[in-house]
């Protein structure tokens, strides 16, 4: 394959960050983080450090179509800038419309040019929804439709990776009526394993992550049952936030701007979609990990789960929601709730008022307030 001999020539990602200036030192700090992200053990450290150390860079094509950017911007973002330098920068010698230098002809040459050089070998990044409406003619780059272009980029991908709820499920412009037919990747491309990276942005650790798992094992992660990454999004946002026993505890914020929301209480009552989301948000959070959205006093929108703009208002509380266990994943949750009878909702209400008795004896003892104002909460 001519791939082959021409892959040779690529340097590793490790002689690339030399290159920059950055000390094998930063090498092994990014390599532990992004192992770490990834949950692999500690012999797992070891093997993203090889991969990226002997490795030819990873050919990768970047489309984007009907979107924000919002995906590359958090991704360049990265707490460690070695994502940014290493991994984006890197890729962007390929081809991605927002970030590399060439445009016009000499860009769409570079598409073309990765495309016959490493077939089966790319990966192809989409972030954005096709619409197809109107023949296409709502997004066209180049005089091609959409459509068009990921059909013809797809056919020789080793994988695709779809970034963000636009891709992924079409997000808002796919939300009722959906005027330009937004549509995501998966409904679009068939024979080709695809990875559903959602969120509106997925966080850039993430999305690094899961390119540097398919760059050191060559194939792609584990995923759940709608086709996400399972080390980021296995857990939902329930299940790691710090408000969690206040859930609990049966203590929520009613409105915004009440006493219980100066406490920081639970945010179920105002809208949060947290106990349906599925998402590292609680534990890798954002911006150098320092806070996340109900860390900041908003309730998760659930930007990572399917027709979320259509899944009722963000500021109303869940109808119904029996209160799944600690360990629940996305492949039990369905069965879990179609099997929930009037007996575990009963004992769930039952724990709830006990625990709720003993963070209230704790503030009291505390000093804090009386029992009459925690009873009145």
């Amino acid at each position: 394959m001519a791939s082959s001999t021409t892959s040779s020539k690529r340097p590793t990602y490790y002689e690339d960050l030399r290159s920059r200036g950055y000390s094998r030192r930063d090498f092994m700090k990014f390599t532990t983080m992004i192992a770490a992200y990834l949950g692999l053990e500690s012999t797992g450290v070891a093997q993203v450090t090889e991969a990226l150390m002997t490795k030819p860079r990873l050919p990768v094509i970047w489309l984007h179509f009907q979107e924000c950017t919002c995906c590359s911007e958090s991704f360049i973002r990265s707490s460690h800038p070695i994502v940014a330098d290493i991994i984006l920068d890197k890729i962007s010698l390929d081809y991605t419309e927002t970030l590399m230098a060439a445009s016009g002809h000499q860009a769409e040459a570079s598409m073309r040019k990765t495309m016959e050089e490493y077939p089966g070998e790319y990966v192809l990044c989409v972030e954005g929804s096709v619409p197809m409406g109107a023949d296409g003619a709502y997004c066209c780059i180049g005089g091609k439709s959409a459509i068009d272009i990921l059909q013809e980029a797809a056919a020789g991908a080793k994988a695709i990776i779809a970034w963000g709820s636009c891709a992924c499920n079409g997000c808002v412009q796919a939300s009722k009526p959906n005027p330009t037919g937004a549509t995501p990747i998966h409904k679009l491309v068939k024979g080709k394993p695809i990875i559903k990276v959602p969120g509106c942005p997925p966080i850039g650790e993430v999305m690094a992550g899961v390119l540097v798992h398919v760059v050191t094992f060559g194939r792609i992660p584990e995923l759940d049952r709608v086709g996400r990454p399972k080390a980021f999004y296995s857990k939902r946002v329930h299940d790691t936030c710090y408000r969690r026993p206040f859930y609990d505890a049966g203590l929520f914020v009613e409105s915004f701007d009440d006493e219980n929301a100066r406490k920081g209480y639970c945010l179920y009552k105002v809208g949060c979609k947290g106990p349906t989301t599925y998402n590292a948000c609680g534990v890798t959070k954002w911006n150098n990990g320092t806070s996340y959205p109900i860390q900041s006093g908003h309730g998760c929108i659930g930007c990572s789960e399917e027709n979320f703009w259509d899944n009722g208002p963000f500021y109303r509380r869940l109808s119904s929601f029996p209160g799944f266990g600690i360990e629940s994943t996305a492949d039990e949750i369905g069965a879990f709730a179609a099997g929930a009878t009037a007996a575990g909702i009963a004992a769930h209400a039952i724990g709830t008022n006990i625990m709720k008795k003993k963070i209230i004896q704790s503030h009291v003892e505390e000093g804090r307030t009386s029992a009459e104002e925690l009873n009145h909460d």
